[in-house]
């Protein structure tokens, strides 16, 4: 069958807009969680999104929360949401096997910082959903939602997955360099890569560039949850946190947007772009400025200063995985996928003084990053440079296999630690392809403001 994927048409799962009725007895989480596992019952078996799922305690999880709606005093916002969480951060209830084989018994029964952070706010913790090998590049078993020829990206494949096929309306996720944006944009989710330290990554903490990721069918329950995380165990150590309030930002149309190509241009596919400028085009058309490399030296300057994202992130990544892998090598000696083990390979080619240099050449990039808060309202670019790959998909860019597509067009925010969100505004043969919005440090909720307007004028009929 072919996929059949339109922006305007597609109605994704949403939870914000069932809390009234809950309050009203219209309706109930425990009603609502039967009707998330009735969608997981027909569609798990193609698309592959749960590594386990903790069916029993979900239903009691929806049942307490059933009682504190009837009683009137929900716990938040999200009290009642049925969420999916990546299976690299722990839960105490469901092991963590992190994609790995060497893992598939290791069950620490604990929840990470966000979890228990979820757990306070009353949102009912489903299951694990399928990740990358060691959120890396080996793929899972995961199938795209709209194809089950081609990938979901990764390494949140089961996050933006699960989004997509309206299993839940929403799932946490990572990223490292390309991880939440890119799959999100191939599923068709609305996502949120915050700004770097913003959201409690718990013991995920050994790459100096992750950030935890919410998943979503809408920018609502996006950034509801972002919030109550936030507010509940803060940012990573030393950081202040996700700023802004707990609603969503009214629309907020942009005066002037910045269209960054940073390394995904080059490679963005004849279709892609003309969708892409049509949307930019479309932009224009309503009044908004929009601002380039070619018409802004500023923006030349800042395009020179990302233009070796990917291969920073291959080195920074190597380098700091090294140490994980050898003691994995020495307590198993084998299991390890060819990708990670060349990853392991370029790790040993490095000296601290190699180390150094990326950081310091990263530290400028995110230097140059704020001078862009004076060009523009906003940077515009695709999140990703195609539709979903096929399954089994082998692109290589700087010596790594990318299984789940190029994440040329993600590397840049990851490497600046600027906040980007996903949006589900463009179809290519049938295929969802994403576009993301990127701030500067902390603006991440005016982004979200930028972003419903920009949804609302794109997919309008």
């Amino acid at each position: 069958m072919q996929p059949s994927y339109d922006p305007k048409d597609f109605r994704a799962l949403t939870f914000h807009d069932r809390v009234s009725e809950f309050l009203a007895g219209r309706d109930t989480p425990r009603d609502y969680l039967e009707r998330c596992l009735s969608v997981i019952e027909a569609r798990e078996p193609t698309v592959r999104a749960w590594v386990s799922l903790n069916i029993e305690g979900s239903r009691k999880a929806a049942d307490e929360s059933t009682r504190r709606y009837r009683d009137g005093r929900p716990s938040s916002p999200i009290d009642g949401m049925p969420v999916g969480i990546k299976d690299l951060f722990l839960t105490r209830d469901m092991p963590t096997k992190m994609g790995s084989p060497l893992f598939e018994n290791y069950f620490p029964k604990q929840d990470t910082a966000s979890v228990q952070a979820l757990r306070a706010a009353g949102a009912i913790i489903l299951g694990k959903a399928v990740t990358t090998e060691l959120g890396m590049s080996h793929p899972g078993p995961t199938t795209n939602p709209f194809s089950e020829k081609h990938s979901p990206g990764g390494s949140s494949s089961g996050s933006a997955a699960a989004i997509g096929a309206g299993m839940v309306p929403v799932t946490l996720g990572s990223q490292v360099v390309g991880s939440a944006i890119r799959p999100a944009g191939f599923c068709a989710n609305y996502a949120l890569k915050p700004s770097f330290g913003a959201l409690n990554r718990g013991e995920r903490l050994a790459f100096s560039q992750a950030h935890l990721s919410v998943h979503a069918g809408s920018l609502n329950d996006m950034w509801s949850v972002a919030y109550q995380i936030a507010q509940r165990v803060g940012g990573d150590p030393g950081q202040p946190g996700l700023m802004g309030p707990a609603e969503l930002h009214q629309p907020l149309r942009p005066a002037r947007l910045v269209v960054i190509e940073a390394e995904g241009w080059a490679n963005t596919g004849a279709a892609v772009r003309e969708a892409f400028e049509g949307l930019i085009d479309r932009l224009r058309g309503e009044g908004v400025e929009i601002v380039t490399r070619q018409n802004n030296a500023v923006v030349e300057a800042f395009e020179q200063s990302i233009g070796d994202s990917l291969a920073l992130c291959r080195d920074i990544c190597a380098y700091e995985l090294r140490w994980t892998l050898q003691n994995i090598i020495a307590e198993h000696g084998q299991g390890l996928s060819e990708s990670l083990m060349t990853r392991y390979e370029i790790s040993k080619t490095m000296s601290l003084d190699d180390y150094r240099s990326v950081v310091i050449r990263r530290e400028a990039a995110r230097q140059a990053l704020a001078s862009m808060s004076a060009v523009g309202d906003a940077m515009i670019c695709l999140s990703s440079v195609s539709p979903a790959p096929l399954m089994g998909n082998n692109d290589k860019d700087s010596g790594v296999t990318h299984t789940t597509g190029l994440p040329a067009f993600n590397a840049w925010t990851s490497v600046t630690g600027a906040p980007a969100i996903s949006l589900p505004l463009l179809a290519i043969d049938g295929l969802p392809v994403g576009v993301q919005i990127v701030g500067t440090r902390h603006e991440d909720h005016r982004l979200t403001g930028i972003g419903d307007w920009i949804r609302s004028r794109i997919l309008a009929a």
